[in-house]
């Protein structure tokens, strides 16, 4: 790989879209995120992050539906299913999860987002692209955006297999536009939470398409305020803005909960709002922002992953942040 590739972002235009570059100047972090974008956000795969990717069991995804709301997803497979023929592609060898609305907006030349996440290590590699091809067997993805996060608010857990499961199908998704009590309290116990974010308008520059981000903090940071609206909090990252400088532009969001003990999976969409002062972003210790979202569709499955985690430890980010009372 030449040097001239490993400097960085190449093109004249900026690797922010202008959600994300008004937030980081309302900041005032404007030009220096710009010099730190241009030199890890690049349009290709560095090799060490195509090695990260092969050896996954699993990678989130984000994608929107023919309504354009996005939904976070989890696809699996044994490492290997996802491959690089080469520097801008990732090849990926299987399907959705029963039930998963992920089945529904895999279309070609859709956009997409990925993110590769391995909790035992607490490594993140995020990629953004469109679907290239569609196959019985999996589908492609061209690569525009491929940038590493670091290891902040990462639960570390060990993931192990469950061979009975490998091909079990889960039981029938329910589907519905409120919360149940238990999946009330997997979102009120959670410590992870993924979220699925998009802006697109009609100029297809790199600096555009879907994200999916991680989003962690201690158990109860996510507060549950009724059936159909929660309220997690935005602690300090990359700067770099992505999920908020969406949201800012289209308050469009998919979140998915993953009960690492069960292999439930709860996803939904939904509208997000961002605080960003108040009462309530005050009282919260470590809160630079509050992200409120209001549920319009919800998509849960009982037991849907062939393996679960065993918990090892916080992320000792955590010692600066609260949770809700």
């Amino acid at each position: 790989m030449s040097q001239e590739k490993l400097q960085g972002w190449t093109q004249d235009v900026s690797p922010f879209h202008p959600g994300e570059r008004e937030i980081q100047t309302h900041l005032g972090i404007r030009d220096k995120t710009e010099n730190i974008g241009r030199r890890f956000i690049r349009t290709f795969m560095p090799e060490q992050h195509r090695a990260f990717y092969a050896k996954l069991p699993f990678v989130m995804l984000g994608s929107l539906d023919d309504r354009g709301r996005p939904w976070a997803s989890i696809v699996t497979g044994k490492p290997g299913f996802i491959a690089s023929s080469d520097d801008v592609t990732l090849d990926i060898t299987t399907r959705p999860l029963p039930g998963d609305p992920l089945n529904d907006t895999l279309r070609e030349n859709a956009d997409i987002g990925l993110l590769g996440i391995e909790l035992e290590t607490r490594r993140r590699n995020r990629v953004n692209g469109s679907i290239k091809a569609i196959s019985k067997d999996g589908f492609t993805v061209a690569v525009t955006q491929s940038f590493g996060n670091c290891p902040q608010y990462i639960q570390k857990r060990q993931l192990y297999r469950l061979p009975e499961r490998l091909n079990a199908t889960s039981q029938d998704a329910q589907h519905s536009t409120q919360l149940t009590q238990p999946m009330r309290d997997l979102i009120a116990n959670a410590d992870t939470l993924f979220i699925a974010t998009s802006y697109v308008d009609r100029d297809t520059s790199a600096n555009q398409g879907v994200d999916v981000s991680h989003r962690g903090g201690k158990p109860g940071f996510v507060r549950v305020e009724d059936d159909r609206t929660f309220t997690f909090p935005n602690f300090s990252g990359n700067n770099f803005y992505n999920t908020l400088g969406n949201l800012l532009l289209n308050d469009r969001a998919g979140i998915l909960f993953i009960d690492f003990d069960t292999g439930h999976l709860l996803s939904l969409t939904g509208r997000a709002e961002i605080v960003w002062d108040g009462e309530d972003v005050e009282a919260f210790q470590g809160a630079e922002q509050l992200v409120r979202v209001t549920i319009e569709k919800i998509v849960y499955r009982s037991e849907a992953l062939p393996f679960r985690w065993a918990f090892q430890e916080y992320s000792p980010s955590l010692e600066f942040t609260g949770r809700w009372s």
